[in-house]
């Protein structure tokens, strides 16, 4: 059996569905079907009895592909709350059952919660683009640009 962490949670196991190769390195290992993978670990925690811990939904929420403001703003609840719940495992029980419905509604089925969902996490990129604007040959050309293009790296 391999211990799986590498998806940030400590209790995941795998029986199968994955190689282990030597390298000049050390043993690597690769598995076949990561995001199938993460879609079953994500509805076993929908299921289990009592509230997730932090790194379940930081888990969660990846699984989401939502930023800790996104899911912040899906709850009427901060970034620095969602980054507390994560960080400290003290999720409130609100916060735990909507998480669970929108994973739930994300990896069963496009429903009206990842309908949802897709439109903050547009909004928000949107939000965060950044307008770049190059001369060249006396003429201006701009294009929209992600916040976390490298370019702004430099800037700072």
């Amino acid at each position: 059996m391999y211990h799986y962490t590498e998806c940030g949670l400590d209790n995941v196991w795998l029986e199968n569905g994955y190689h282990t190769k030597e390298t000049a390195y050390g043993p690597a290992t690769s598995i076949e079907d990561v995001d199938g993978l993460h879609q079953a670990i994500a509805v076993t925690l929908t299921e289990k009895p009592g509230k997730v811990t932090g790194k379940e939904l930081r888990f969660l929420r990846l699984i989401l592909g939502m930023s800790q403001a996104g899911l912040g703003k899906c709850m009427g609840a901060t970034e620095q709350s969602v980054s507390l719940w994560e960080r400290h495992g003290k999720v409130p029980k609100y916060a735990d059952s909507i998480t669970r419905l929108l994973v739930l509604d994300k990896v069963t089925g496009e429903g009206r919660a990842t309908h949802i969902i897709d439109r903050i996490n547009t909004v928000e990129r949107l939000c965060n683009q950044r307008i770049v604007v190059r001369e060249s040959r006396k003429k201006w050309r701009s294009e929209l640009t992600a916040a976390s293009d490298e370019r702004f790296a430099l800037a700072a």
